[in-house]
């Protein structure tokens, strides 16, 4: 007999032999349907797997994450099937479950067009259908080579070739006639993929590198429920209005030019005084709690990057000026702030009463992003970011690190961003130590002083093995687009390592030479990111203290457009943003195309309003708020921009 420990401490006792399948069973047929996968021991594995031993096992269902993968990973398989049979001579290259769904990449000589993806969508039913078991399988690495030639599939052979070195065995999942090769886990059969669609397909680089082949990528999402599937579909149809890629363009916050480049966005003049206002709140803030502007170059030598260690280990995300073999002195644009403001603190001689130390900066990045992951303002290779880097003593670090989070925090609630977040623990790799720098006891020391402040502030985080800097872990603030795409927008780090290699120290009490701590943190993030987020958020109609333009005077006659301007001058003398329309067009006209530009207030002003000193106020989204005195318009708006107010 083998004891079972499951949700809640509860313990059962099965006989040795049992399968996760059969123990999710006898818990119930409801939960048994409803299983994807199981955690056997905190590893998550497939249903067939079999105990022979006492085990910790958790069932996943499709509300789990990792069940969810499961289950879209099945999908993915059953996508590739699906098109190898219609078209035999595709070749496979990876087909991964992502947030949002899944997808599939195939090496083929012609696009994957609607009526295509109809029609794999047909043979994927079949598959459904016919309830095909998934069966793990392994075999040697030298064998799984030549499996794969036999089969033509060139992409699968890569994959195996880098995990031959390691001497494990590689797994495969056959369904049917198909035999995938595949890590898993796996739903059991196909007939549990009741619900899914094939959303796109698109070009997509091998391995997201321009130098390799291009790809045709299907994008699909699959759910257990059809009315699940219909009700996500009509959320992406809703996501599309609010994309900020086309609402952004739409609104003129932002254009792209070919002739400029990919991941290089143009602001146009209201995208680009959003930002203004953005970064005039946050620098102004930052002063407030003790943070001192530091402003330095764009470029430097190589030498600065070796010694930070970016050169061995960001080189190929960094834009390289001059040739590394041929040229004597090369330059790289910067892609992070810090080498730069270690200089600032390496300024001249610190004491321990110098401490805490903090610079910030309003920085222009540059970093070399594949052209297959850059999408309108949230990812792109030049952006500006509230990048800070505050040096301190050991007994002031939870503090200081507390203080970033609460301003990170501050920022967030102020824009409207905060509910929508997340928060990662990103952790370096045990298993990848050429990614990193410095020692497994320095970063045990680093991520466990992380984990106690984490856990004493009573973060709620999930943990990113890989994820971390090469230099330290970090604290990731997630938040999810509209199409449920999830990015970084705030990082909070401790760097315990690069202070000794920059020769940063101070004097301590006790006249002893320390490195200090480096806490890397952005206050709000990158700012065109920011303003995608908010684009989105808001469906372009921004907070009164955001919008670029607050209020739009509409003179009902030219007789009119005298006062109007006076009106326009005196809103503007105090800091407000408020234009006229001087056109010859109807009122109600003016009035539909200033909601469509998502203007705050739109003032009609007439023969009565210039007699009574009034305005006839309209506020987007309340309608017609009757007349109102200007001074009591003033007093209104100016209290709304001061407080930053969101409706």
């Amino acid at each position: 007999m083998i004891r079972v420990t499951l949700k809640n401490d509860v313990v059962k006792e099965f006989e040795s032999g049992v399968s996760v399948a059969e123990i999710a069973k006898s818990l119930g047929m409801g939960l048994y349907k409803a299983a994807c996968a199981a955690a056997v021991n905190g590893k998550v594995c497939d249903l067939r797997t079999v105990l022979t031993e006492d085990a910790s096992v958790e069932i996943l269902t499709f509300d789990d994450d990792e069940g969810k993968k499961a289950f879209r990973h099945t999908a993915s398989h059953i996508l590739a099937q699906a098109v190898k049979r219609l078209y035999p001579q595709a070749k496979l290259a990876i087909g991964p479950a992502i947030d949002n769904g899944f997808y599939y990449d195939f090496d083929v000589d012609f696009s994957f067009t609607p009526e295509i993806l109809e029609k794999i969508e047909a043979e994927m039913k079949k598959i459904v259908k016919e309830g095909l078991p998934l069966e793990r399988h392994e075999l040697a690495p030298a064998d799984a080579i030549q499996y794969m030639a036999d089969k033509g599939e060139i992409y699968k052979v890569e994959l195996i070739q880098e995990h031959a070195d390691k001497g494990e065995n590689i797994t495969f999942y056959k369904q049917g006639e198909f035999d995938e090769l595949c890590a898993g886990p796996h739903l059991p059969d196909t007939s549990r993929v009741k619900a899914f669609k094939l959303t796109s397909a698109t070009g997509a680089y091998w391995r997201g590198d321009s130098k390799n082949k291009m790809l045709q990528r299907i994008y699909g999402t699959a759910f257990p429920k059809q009315v699940d599937l219909e009700a996500y579909l009509t959320q992406v149809e809703e996501a599309k209005k609010r994309d900020h890629n086309k609402l952004g363009r739409e609104l003129e916050l932002f254009t792209t030019a070919e002739i400029i480049g990919q991941g290089l966005p143009i602001l146009l003049p209201k995208g680009a005084r959003i930002i203004q206002l953005l970064q005039r709140f946050v620098e102004d803030e930052e002063q407030k709690r003790g943070w001192q502007l530091t402003k330095t170059p764009y470029m430097a030598k190589s030498d600065l990057y070796k010694l930070s260690g970016h050169w061995g280990h960001y080189r190929e995300n960094m834009f390289v000026l001059g040739d590394p073999e041929k040229d004597d002195e090369v330059f790289a644009l910067r892609p992070m702030t810090c080498p730069f403001q270690y200089q600032a603190y390496l300024n001249r001689a610190r004491s321990y009463r110098d401490l805490p130390l903090r610079y910030n900066e309003t920085s222009t990045l540059f970093r070399n992003e594949a052209s297959g992951e850059m999408h309108g303002l949230i990812r792109v290779r030049q952006f500006t970011i509230s990048e800070g880097h505050l040096m301190c003593r050991p007994d002031q670090l939870e503090d200081e690190f507390k203080n970033c989070l609460e301003l990170a925090i501050f920022m967030l609630k102020t824009v409207g961003l905060y509910e929508d977040v997340s928060y990662r623990f990103s952790q370096w790799d045990p298993d990848d130590r050429e990614k990193y720098i410095g020692t497994p006891e320095q970063w045990d020391e680093a991520q466990g002083i992380m984990k106690k402040i984490l856990d004493h502030l009573e973060i709620p985080y999930k943990i990113g093995v890989g994820e971390a800097a090469f230099y330290g872990p970090k604290l990731d603030i997630q938040i999810k687009n509209v199409h449920g795409k999830e990015d970084t927008l705030i990082t909070i780090q401790i760097d315990q390592m690069l202070a000794e290699n920059f020769g940063m120290e101070y004097t301590d009490a006790d006249g002893s030479k320390k490195n200090p701590y480096i806490i890397h943190r952005t206050s709000l993030g990158c700012y065109e990111r920011t303003l995608a987020l908010l684009i989105e958020k808001y469906a372009g109609a921004f907070p009164v203290w955001l919008a670029p333009e607050q209020a739009r005077l509409l003179p009902i006659a030219d007789r009119h457009h005298e006062a109007a301007q006076q009106v326009v001058d005196r809103l503007s003398k105090l800091g407000l943003r408020v234009t006229a329309d001087y056109r010859s067009e109807k009122t109600g006209y003016k009035i539909r195309e200033a909601q469509m530009e998502k203007i705050p207030y739109m003032l009609v002003m007439g023969d009565k309003e210039i007699e009574d000193g009034t305005l006839s106020v309209r506020k987007r989204g309340f309608g017609d708020l009757g007349a109102m005195k200007i001074e009591e318009f003033e007093k209104m708006i100016l209290e709304q921009n001061a407080s930053k107010e969101i409706f």
